[in-house]
């Protein structure tokens, strides 16, 4: 038995980083929205600084959905099954990730929206990487830009900016594209690591600054600076500093009157009429009731893995490969951000990093996307270098000998007794493509607990994410030694499994035959559905997504309150 609901304007599938955002415009518009999320509502109190809890035990006191349907993966069709992650690397709550995320908040470059145009220019059609399906953007940073600006100011991020309407700082990132303005607020406070790192990185030429983060560096809409406790890593912020939309536009949406939040809401099918294929809107469970939840407009922003799930179950007479999936490109061009490989360093001091948070970090953008020449190299894109302020009793004790002491035993704990306070990490962030052969589907035989299929991902490095790897390990290494490390190790590359930074699925693009959505973000099969998410994006850059998915859905958002009426037939 089916009950349905009151009819409203939006259904919004998945409250977290991106949905939470998309509400807010949406209200202050006056559309009634309904937003179905899997999780439930916390609070400040239900994020204590425990790592265990945190990072071990993957937040027991939130809903446990996304755990119980990790995808499966495997590194080609060809290949055996990886293991499979004990934890999903998202979360389910009113707010998602955005609760326990490390808060990196970048822009792309302009690089990023054009690596096609702008690699063929530069260096010849020849040398993009072979069965990559990249495509340019639909439009540039310019387009984008006062969407990033609206959410800074928004959320409120912490930054120094390097190029305001083409005046270079110095200070800030000198690679930036231009922006209009200046951050909200001034970067994290840095520490004396930080600063020797970034002064040796100045002594090599290069060009370290501040990172930016949603984190409040100074007081900032009613909320409190950062504490720097130093368990920001998997963590929720105790005290509202790190700008979650659980605690920022979602509040401020549901203040407008217009926004229902409908918490522990298990969503199966995503409904679209049977003649017109437009959607006239979702069916969840609910405390062991389905419910069918009528609306004009739906927005699907449940994290790329759910997003596709949801799409290829939702099959009908209209779409009988899935929901919008006629063309055959729901699941395609996946990727996610070669962001493993990392660099550790080990110095003959303390370096005292047991305070802060990941985002409370030095970069360098000097080796990242096409901001150096790559005529003589053999592969495109490159990687951002990161070292910051992050570390905890477990993390360190997991920390690696660099050959110098045995992996156990009681000289393994005296070395690490002596050495926990003395090693780092530069975290390199790398370009990633698109290949055919990389791709999301249904897994035929694994399914969640209650029968549904989950999702499989196909997918593995190829050769130009390697060698940048290899490539920025090298700079990473010379850092180290520049800064004083005594020995370093490099990490490997891994393989393509589930991740938080994950791409593709749902692409945006202008041709539907080989996207899903277009430049606005709305479903080229079905108008009246708008996608939001990593998962319409094409390509990565070298920085974390979040910024960009939520400067999107803000444009998404925007652009069906303003062609309302072409857009639903209301």
């Amino acid at each position: 038995m089916v009950t349905t609901l009151k009819s409203v304007d939006v259904v919004i599938v998945g409250l977290g980083a991106v949905g939470g955002i998309a509400a807010l415009p949406l209200a202050r518009a006056g559309l009634d929205i309904v937003a179905l999320e899997a999780g439930s509502w916390l609070s400040p109190r239900d994020f204590p600084p425990d790592e265990l809890r945190n990072n071990v035990r993957g937040w027991p006191q939130a809903v446990q959905k996304a755990n119980n349907e990790v995808p499966t993966h495997r590194r080609s069709s060809e290949s055996p099954y990886s293991p499979r992650m004990p934890l999903a690397p998202m979360m389910n709550a009113v707010g998602g990730t955005s609760l326990h995320y490390y808060a990196s908040s970048w822009r792309l470059s302009p690089w990023d929206f054009k690596v096609v145009s702008e690699t063929t220019r530069r260096y010849g059609a020849h040398r993009l990487p072979a069965g990559s399906t990249v495509e340019d953007w639909p439009f540039g940073l310019e387009e984008l830009e006062p969407y990033y600006d609206a959410v800074e100011y928004e959320i409120g991020v912490s930054g120094k900016a390097g190029n305001v309407r083409g005046k270079i700082d110095p200070a800030g990132n000198v690679f930036e594209g231009p922006r209009r303005r200046e951050y909200p607020m001034p970067p994290l406070r840095s520490t004396e690591y930080l600063d020797a790192m970034a002064g040796a990185a100045k002594g090599l030429g290069w060009h370290p600054y501040a990172a930016p983060a949603a984190i409040n560096s100074v007081v900032y809409n009613g909320k409190p600076a950062c504490m720097y406790h130093g368990f920001c890593n998997q963590g929720g912020c105790p005290v509202q500093a790190k700008n979650s939309t659980l605690f920022n536009t979602i509040p401020k949406a549901v203040d407008t009157g217009r926004l229902k939040v409908v918490d522990l809401a298990r969503v199966t099918e995503l409904v679209a009429d049977l003649q017109t294929g437009r959607m006239t809107g979702v069916t969840y469970v609910r405390n062991g009731e389905v419910l069918f939840q009528p609306a004009k407009a739906v927005m699907l922003s449940a994290h790329v893995y759910e997003n596709v799930r949801l799409l290829l179950l939702s099959k009908s007479k209209q779409f009988p490969k899935g929901l919008a999936n006629n063309a055959g490109q729901v699941g395609r061009h996946y990727f996610s951000h070669n962001s493993w490989a990392p660099v550790v360093g080990l110095f003959p001091h303390d370096i005292n990093t047991w305070y802060g948070t990941p985002a409370q970090a030095t970069f360098l953008d000097d080796y990242a996307d096409d901001n150096f020449d790559h005529a003589g190299l053999d592969f495109i894109g490159g990687g951002t270098l990161a070292i910051g302020s992050d570390k905890r009793p477990i993390a360190a004790a997991n920390m690696p000998t660099f050959g110098k002491a045995p992996l156990w035993g009681s000289a393994w704990k005296a070395f690490v007794a002596e050495n926990a306070d003395r090693w780092s990490r530069i975290y390199i962030q790398k370009t990633t493509l698109p290949y055919e052969d990389n791709y999301l589907d249904l897994d035929p035989t694994v399914t969640d607990p209650f029968g549904v299929p989950v999702v499989r991902i196909t997918a593995d490095y190829k050769d130009n994410e390697k060698k940048i790897a290899a490539y920025t390990q090298d700079k990473a290494v010379a850092w180290f030694k520049a800064g004083g490390a005594i020995a370093t190790d490099r990490n490997p590359v891994g393989t393509m499994g589930p991740s938080t930074h994950a791409y593709g699925g749902t692409r945006m693009g202008d041709n539907p035959a080989t996207n899903v959505v277009d430049r606005w973000g709305f479903s080229h099969e079905v108008e009246n559905l708008a996608i939001l998410g990593g998962g319409v994006t094409g390509t990565s850059g070298s920085r974390n997504p979040t910024l960009t998915i939520q400067a999107l859905a803000w444009r998404t958002a925007e652009r069906l309150t303003k062609r309302w009426k072409s857009i639903t037939g209301a």
